[in-house]
């Protein structure tokens, strides 16, 4: 249950694409419960699970949310999310590449609504794409349309999505079923800072 629920949840967040060898997930079941009388359970597909199941997930989403929060330097939290894709595993891998993307995450740090960015993000993943079919929203404004400047773009409102604490990135490529969401954080001068001066 731990794995799968990871799968949506911290496999879903990056904060600049790298991993720290302590980087761990760990769930314990301490037999509590039996010893309190409770049924003993012994298959993760148990139908008594559901409900722990979903308050599991819940609650790994939220902690791996609050990863992406937590980033060095942070000041925005940032949901990426891909429909129209191939499949959700394109979909998936096309979110992290924009997710990556240290261009995306400085555009955000600075506040920019720069689509031009995200279509990049898009072609560098190596997934099925078609900039004549993409679709591109921050936040509920959609700044692009079948490859090309959205006709109803409305530079005002783009711009205050972007001085929003969160920001959800939207990209539809108008290809297919998958879809898949990921988060992050903006990349800040203090991020540079931090890690500049870290030493080991």
């Amino acid at each position: 249950m731990v794995a799968q629920g990871a799968a949506r949840s911290f496999n879903c967040v990056t904060v600049d694409g790298d991993t720290s060898t302590s980087d761990t997930l760990l769930a314990f079941a301490t037999g509590a419960a039996q010893a309190a009388g409770a049924p003993r359970i012994a298959a993760a597909d148990d139908r008594r699970l559901g409900a722990f199941r979903a308050a599991l997930d819940d609650l790994l989403i939220d902690l791996a949310q609050q990863v992406a929060r937590d980033g060095e330097g942070a000041r925005k939290f940032v949901t990426v999310q891909v429909t129209g894709a191939a499949d959700d595993g394109s979909a998936h891998r096309i979110a992290l590449s924009i997710a990556n993307s240290p261009l995306v995450k400085t555009a955000i740090a600075g506040e920019d609504a720069n689509w031009g960015r995200i279509v990049m993000a898009v072609g560098k993943a190596g997934e099925p794409a078609d900039r004549d079919r993409l679709a591109i929203w921050f936040g509920d404004v959609r700044v692009a349309l079948e490859g090309a400047r959205d006709p109803a773009y409305d530079e005002a409102q783009a711009a205050a999505v972007m001085r929003r604490p969160e920001i959800v990135v939207r990209v539809d490529l108008g290809l297919g079923q998958g879809a898949a969401r990921v988060w992050t954080c903006d990349l800040t001068r203090a991020y540079v800072e931090i890690n500049g001066d870290y030493r080991s």
